[in-house]
């Protein structure tokens, strides 16, 4: 019963997204509690904070995947970044290597290369969004900072991983710049 909840999920969420699903797929066939544990992580990377931090957590969302250098996972959450309102500009932005003119979209994006890399601005980053929006704030973005690796690692653990090199926002396709 609980496969067949969890095979359901994960077709409707790939149609609703235009997106290959088929590690999940895997994961589930072989292991339910995998699959629930699976199905369960988007309680902890999808962690927005307040409203008014929505850009903010969407850019280290997307600095984080973007980071894990996977194409199909740095689609969908631009796709998800567009769904809860995030500007598609300051989106490109980040993804063009100029996260200093996305706002705090690229306040987000950067303190998440930051916290990955363990960097010496990520202090002032830091307090820059508790500042602006708060501690939870931060929280949301440290959550979307760690979660938005996950996903591209265990792809490319499972065999399904794929390099990003293009990203569609609207109509537009976006080259990316991938820095260290």
């Amino acid at each position: 019963m609980i496969k067949a909840i969890l095979r359901y999920a994960i077709r409707r969420f790939g149609d609703r997204y235009h997106y290959d699903a088929e590690y999940m797929g895997y994961v589930t066939r072989h292991s339910t509690a995998a699959g629930v544990r699976l199905a369960l992580l988007p309680l902890y990377t999808q962690f927005r904070g307040p409203a008014a931090a929505r850009d903010v957590w969407g850019g280290a969302l997307l600095g984080s995947t973007l980071e894990g250098d996977c194409g199909p996972c740095v689609q969908l959450v631009v796709d998800m970044a567009l769904e809860a309102g995030l500007a598609g500009r300051d989106l490109a932005f980040c993804l063009q290597g100029r996260d200093g003119e996305a706002g705090a979209a690229g306040l987000g994006f950067r303190f998440a290369r930051a916290a990955i890399a363990d960097a010496p601005e990520l202090d002032a980053l830091r307090g820059e969004i508790e500042g602006r929006f708060g501690a939870e704030a931060v929280i949301a973005c440290a959550f979307a900072a760690s979660g938005g690796r996950v996903y591209p690692v265990l792809k490319r653990g499972l065999g399904y991983g794929g390099t990003c090199a293009r990203v569609r926002i609207g109509e537009e396709m976006i080259g990316v710049v991938h820095r260290q």
